[in-house]
């Protein structure tokens, strides 16, 4: 089986991870994928050693794509412009949806024109999300929830001797709070600043990390308020760390007692928290959307109200303070991803799923 993937953005991101994991475990069985997307923003790295990546807005090299490269079934990750593209080619190829954006009116924006291709299947990575899609689609329409997974034999916790303490950051005698993905709205970089200076007035034993957000919108605004608020020591930015080196930063976290913190107003699933959570890394994050899913509230980590700083801060300081709780925590986080997030069982439940759409086309 041969796979053609579109999705506008190519970024580090939870979407582009999660293609990652799905296709080195889809090419060990048989399905080859191959990517199209419109924009490189810094993701090329991470996906150009496990597929074909092509990058372009042009037309003609994209009818060029479809017609000749035999695709078995073309995947659509929120990209409205590739229902005009696949409307004027002339192939039977099953299409399938995923539904990603987990606000509402953007994912309307992104579903428009869906109906001119007419999919054979949604496909979403949450119950949450599920919901959400409901909302927009014809009530029978058949949406399917298949998880992201991740590869627990890269992201594990790993062994100090084999930690890569060199590499950036580099890790000073403090608890470890770190911040990962983008710095946007939604992902709420500015309540993340608020939980940090009150953390700042309450402790001296630990930083916090930002890891990411270097092509972000809203960098220089992130920039501008951590200088203001004097935070530029208390919060250590690391715009660019490659994904492969990602288990070790959360080695580094988990080795120092820390923890990751969310601040997102809303996710359709989250694969920082599967990632901190395979490596045995506790997750503080708000109670919405999908991530109550993901992270089990006082078991692989703490959930705290919306916009409650108070209630992240004394989250933060539970985790980090108890050292019996701490291997509690990052135990079960461990074995709530292998039992539920291995990419070998949500990848399988995606192959299947692709099995039995291509016997019905």
């Amino acid at each position: 089986m041969k796979l053609l993937v579109i999705w506008r953005l190519l970024t580090v991101g939870g979407v582009n991870a999660g293609w990652r994991n799905r296709a080195i475990f889809f090419k060990k069985h048989g399905i080859d994928i191959e990517f199209l997307y419109c924009k490189d923003l810094g993701g090329l790295h991470m996906m150009k050693d496990v597929a074909a990546v092509y990058v372009t807005k042009d037309e003609k090299e994209i009818h060029h794509l479809l017609e000749y490269n035999h695709y078995d079934a073309v995947i659509v990750v929120d990209t409205n412009q590739a229902y005009k593209w696949l409307s004027q080619t002339n192939s039977r190829r099953p299409i399938l949806i995923e539904a990603r954006t987990p606000e509402i009116i953007k994912l309307k924006r992104n579903l428009e024109g869906f109906d001119k291709v007419n999919p054979v299947k949604f496909v979403v990575p949450s119950e949450h999300q599920r919901r959400v899609l409901s909302i927009l689609v014809k009530h029978n329409s058949p949406i399917e929830v298949i998880y992201n997974g991740v590869d627990t034999s890269f992201f594990r916790k790993l062994p100090e001797d084999q930690i890569d303490m060199m590499a950036d950051p580099i890790v000073s005698n403090k608890k470890i709070v770190a911040y990962i993905g983008r710095l946007d709205q939604r992902k709420n970089w500015k309540q993340l600043l608020k939980i940090a200076k009150l953390v700042q007035s309450e402790r001296d034993d630990i930083e916090f990390w930002v890891i990411g957000g270097d092509q972000s919108k809203d960098r220089i605004k992130f920039e501008n308020q951590r200088d203001k608020q004097q935070l530029n020591e208390f919060i250590k930015w690391f715009p660019v760390i490659p994904y492969q080196q990602m288990p070790h930063l959360y080695a580094k976290i988990k080795q120092s007692g820390g923890c990751t913190i969310a601040t997102t107003k809303g996710e359709s699933f989250g694969n920082t928290f599967i990632e901190a959570m395979a490596c045995g890394v506790p997750v503080v994050a708000p109670n919405v959307s999908s991530i109550p899913e993901i992270v089990v509230h006082k078991k692989t980590g703490y959930l705290f109200r919306e916009n409650n700083i108070k209630e992240a801060a004394e989250s933060i300081y539970t985790i980090l303070d108890d050292p019996f709780l701490y291997e509690h925590l990052s135990n079960a986080a461990i074995q709530r991803v292998n039992n539920h997030f291995s990419i070998s069982q949500c990848a399988t439940k995606y192959i299947d799923m692709l099995h039995n759409v291509m016997k019905e086309s």
